[in-house]
Parts: structure tokens; C-alpha cells; sequence
């Protein structure tokens, strides 16, 4: 019973809490005359949950499993977040081609690195500095274009009453509220699972993985559908960026080095690369729409068939 409750407040805590940051964000934005896609890659794009999982299982010795986490989250961030968004809300979309272009080679940075493994703590350095260098260069170009008030939607009208940094320690709070919730949801799963012994793979390959992806969905999927999908798209493409470079980097440091399987170069990461090109042609269309939606998802699905049926295992995720 005490597993139930923990995943029942802990998916309402997280409802209540994304759908708060997502006002606050575009409060703030309002407020501070500030680009809402520059505060969303940081609120949201930088996944502090996921950081700490990955930390923990590379300080336990499960170094691939970390190193899975990273594909397997930022797969699942094309293939389930994004296009749930375009099934649900698909709608106009305005992202400069420069963050596409980043966002579409960002996992080719990884190859060197993977290739010349063991994957150390150097690397980590390295990799947290281009992300530095690519939130440093979204930060600079969303500063300069001097962005005016955001035209803000009719269910944001109370947020924008906020002044600018009043909103941004609210967003702060949400965001605490919304790490805890995925944290309690995720405990509540662990327990669902020894309490009614659910067969592992089968729960992990279908409620469990939905669980895990719950916050994204929210974060990317309910701006969207209420018009602020910048605030949607900006967790996309900061989730992906941030994960194959500052997530990946956090790890290493806190961890040590990781020996890179040879499944990671020939499978999980062609996959990745694949993914991240064909969404950022397709945001790059300008319009969001459903079937790009059903494209990407049928992609995650062939890519977990695939990993069953070649590999024997599912892909890994995280929160």
C-alpha cells in the first residue's frame, strides 16, 4: 500500500510541479525581457536527477549502465518525449537553424572520445566544457537578439503578474518539487514491482519506462499543447545536448573511467545520431506535425525490437 501512495503523490507532485515551471518560466521571461527557450535549457534542459543516477551507478561499479543511461535517456527524448509532443500538439516551431545544427551533431562529439577509450576523467573535463561552451553560445546569441515580452498564452496571465526574479526563485522551487516527485514515483515503482512481483522486463518495458519518462513528457508536451512550445523544444534540445556532454562529463568526474562496450559504437550510437538528424529536420520544417510525431516513435519501437532481439536486453533508462 505504501508503494502505491508513494507513486501516486509522487506523479501528482510531479503534475503540479512541471505545470508551475512551466508558468514561472514564462513569467520570468516576461518579466526580465528574457528569452524563454535561454531559461527553459537551463531549467530544464539541465537534468539534475538523471546526473545524480548517473553518478551513483558509476560510483557502484555499474560504469555501462551509466554509460547507457546516457543513450538510453537521450533516445527516449526523440523517440518518446518529442514525439508525443507532435502527436498530442503538434504546432508551429521557430528554433534558429544554429541550435538545430548544434543539436543534430552534438552526438558526434562523442565519437572520439568513445573510440579512444577507456572514457576518464580528462574526457569529462572536456566534454563538460563544450557543453559550458554551447550554453555560453545560446545564452549570448538569446541576449543580444534583445528579446521583447513574450506574447504570453491566457493561461499564463497570472505568472507574468510576477516580477521577473520573483518567478525565477518560484521556478527554482518547482524544479526542487519536481525532482522530488520523480524520486518518489521512481521508489513507489521499485516497490509495485517487489509487491506484486511483476515480471522485470515486462514492467520495465512498458509501465516503469513510461514512469521514468513521465517528467520530460510533461515538461515538453503540456507547454506545447498550452503555447509555449519553445519551452518544449528547449527541453529537448538541452536534454539531449546536456546528456551526451555535461551529464556525461559529471559522470566521469564523479566516478572514474568507463570502459566502452562494443554494442555502444555499432548500435546505440549510429541510433542516436540517426534520431537527433531526422528531429532536427523536422523542427526545421518550421511546424511540428503529427506524422513527424509517429516517424519518431516507430523509430524508438524498431530501435527496442531491435535491442531485444540482437542484444537480449531492453535499453537502459534513467531518472
Amino acid at each position: 500500500m505504501s508503494s502505491i501512495l508513494f507513486f501516486v503523490v509522487g506523479a501528482a507532485l510531479l503534475i503540479y510541479s512541471a505545470e508551475k515551471l512551466i508558468s514561472y518560466l514564462v513569467g520570468a521571461a516576461s518579466g526580465l525581457r528574457v528569452s524563454v527557450f535561454l531559461l527553459a535549457i537551463i531549467f530544464t534542459g539541465i537534468e539534475f536527477d538523471d546526473v545524480a543516477f548517473g553518478v551513483a551507478l558509476n560510483m557502484e561499479d555499474l560504469s555501462g549502465v551509466a554509460l547507457g543511461t546516457v543513450f538510453g535517456t537521450a533516445i527516449s527524448m526523440i523517440g518518446v518525449v518529442l514525439a508525443l509532443a507532435a502527436i498530442i500538439a503538434p504546432t508551429r516551431v521557430a528554433v534558429p537553424g544554429r541550435y538545430l545544427a548544434l543539436f543534430a551533431v552534438a552526438p558526434l562529439v562523442l565519437i572520439p572520445f568513445l573510440v579512444f577509450g577507456p572514457l576518464t576523467p580528462l574526457y569529462g573535463v572536456l566534454l563538460l566544457l563544450l557543453f559550458a561552451l554551447f550554453l555560453g553560445y545560446v545564452a549570448m546569441r538569446e541576449l543580444r537578439r534583445g528579446t521583447p515580452p513574450l506574447a504570453v498564452p491566457v493561461p499564463f496571465d497570472r505568472a507574468r503578474a510576477l516580477p521577473g526574479w520573483a518567478a525565477i526563485g518560484l521556478a527554482v522551487v518547482a524544479l526542487v518539487g519536481l525532482v522530488a516527485g520523480a524520486a518518489m514515483t521512481s521508489i513507489g515503482t521499485e516497490g509495485l514491482l517487489e509487491e506484486f512481483r511483476i515480471q522485470g522486463a515486462l514492467f520495465g518495458a512498458t509501465i516503469a519506462t513510461l514512469v521514468l519518462t513521465l517528467e520530460d513528457v510533461l515538461l515538453t508536451v503540456e507547454p506545447t499543447r498550452r503555447g509555449a512550445a519553445d519551452i518544449g523544444i528547449a527541453n529537448v534540445i538541452g536534454s539531449v545536448v546536456f546528456g551526451v556532454t555535461g551529464k556525461l562529463g559529471i559522470i566521469l568526474l564523479a566516478g572514474g573511467s568507463v570502459v566502452v562496450d562494443d554494442e555502444v559504437l555499432s548500435w546505440h550510437l549510429p541510433v542516436l545520431v540517426g534520431m537527433t538528424a531526422l528531429a532536427a529536420c523536422f523542427l526545421a520544417t518550421g511546424r511540428l506535425r503529427r506524422w513527424h510525431g509517429y516517424v519518431l516513435l516507430a523509430a524508438y519501437v524498431a530501435y527496442w525490437v531491435v535491442s531485444f532481439a540482437v542484444f537480449g536486453e531492453a535499453p537502459v533508462e534513467a531518472d
